[in-house]
């Protein structure tokens, strides 16, 4: 089935709305994040621990299942949910964003992008046609559309030209997408060029896509500035579809952004952040290296109800990541998720209650010590 965004409310001093995604795995509320399983696993975590913290949609990568183990293995195992045995609805990402990063600016061409492989150098062509063809293969519940992400800074004519390539790859994609049981959603792209945005949502929405995402932004803009790309999309796009704001995952960004009118969220952070020690609380990004962890054998944080934080203290956390023990890596990923799903649930709890303002401020009070954003 098609996926269906259900707007049950807005909140009252804000764009931020709450509402369901219904799938093919169960009906979801918005806002939601993401966690990110690039390579059809969400790093160190297994898929009943994925479902432990309460995730909902997951996030898997076009461009790196594409290499390896290749679409035609993931399809001949039944899809993605098969492959990796996740009884829960998957995104798949385009490709759009590894190219972005790995191609250069003369690569990219009305057909599609030529770029050289990560792994051997080898020279590959990305079209449109076959990134859907990929993702359709691969049997996600939701696929995006082949887009160019812009970098910061650039110039309006550029980004002027970009955006109606973008809407004719976005138009050739979907031609050729076929698979009944998938979802295609439309990229919005523009850059801080409001009109650009607009023009880009219409045109799209013409195309009349099952849902939509806003791209171009967490590429090295301000932050000002990425709240403004998102102001100036969710200010056009359709109130009956589900919008998603794509590789956005710092916690102050995820409350600004549904303060916006954004339902969905992924970001690598939480997963990569564990790697190097560091975890969430309300009062911060802590790094659990730090000597003062040596001997506390109090959890994470006292509010959160992870696996980590019911079982096991800084202390010990600390002596698996300074021993490059994985299991530390496991754990503090676990929390990590856990904090940002717990964020969104809270922030849907705002929404009910109208009082999505007071839950920011208090929230950057203790983030930060004092409030920086206004």
């Amino acid at each position: 089935m098609k996926i269906k965004y259900n707007l049950i409310k807005k909140e009252a001093n804000s764009n931020a709305r709450l509402g369901t995604i219904e799938t093919n795995y169960g009906t979801f509320e918005t806002p939601m994040f993401m966690p990110v399983g690039t390579q059809a696993t969400v790093k160190t975590l297994s898929p009943e621990e994925i479902k432990d913290v309460n995730a909902g949609i997951i996030l898997a990568n076009t461009y790196h299942l594409w290499l390896r183990p290749g679409e035609d293995i993931v399809n001949a195992a039944g899809g993605l949910h098969q492959f990796m045995n996740y009884n829960g609805p998957i995104l798949t990402d385009s490709g759009g964003f590894q190219v972005f990063s790995l191609a250069k600016p003369k690569n990219i061409t009305e057909e599609g992008v030529t770029f050289k492989s990560h792994l051997n150098g080898e020279k590959l062509l990305l079209t449109p046609e076959k990134s859907i063809e990929i993702q359709n293969k691969l049997d996600s519940d939701i696929a995006m559309s082949f887009d160019e992400c812009v970098g910061f800074p650039h110039t309006r004519e550029y980004v002027e030209a970009s955006v109606e390539r973008t809407l004719r790859w976005a138009a050739r994609g979907k031609k050729v997408f076929n698979n009944p049981n998938q979802s295609l959603f439309g990229i919005v792209q523009g850059a801080e060029y409001e009109d650009l945005r607009r023009h880009c949502v219409e045109e799209l929405v013409k195309m009349d896509f099952d849902g939509y995402s806003i791209g171009g932004t967490a590429v090295g803009e301000p932050k000002e500035l990425q709240y403004k790309q998102v102001e100036y999309s969710c200010k056009y796009l359709p109130e009956d579809k589900v919008r998603y704001l794509m590789g956005v995952g710092d916690p102050i960004d995820i409350i600004e952004n549904v303060m916006r009118g954004v339902d969905i969220f992924d970001c690598v952070a939480p997963t990569r952040l564990a790697r190097h020690g560091h975890f969430y609380t309300k009062y911060g990004k802590k790094n659990i290296k730090n000597s003062q962890y040596k001997e506390d054998f109090t959890k994470l944080t006292d509010d959160c109800d992870c696996y980590t934080c019911k079982n096991y203290s800084k202390a010990y956390i600390r002596h698996l990541i300074v021993a490059d023990e994985t299991f530390g890596q496991r754990l503090l990923s676990i929390h990590n998720i856990r904090f940002l799903i717990k964020l969104t649930e809270d922030l849907r709890n705002a929404i009910k209650n109208d009082n999505i303002k007071e839950y920011r401020r208090e929230f950057i009070e203790n983030y930060y010590g004092k409030e920086e954003y206004k």
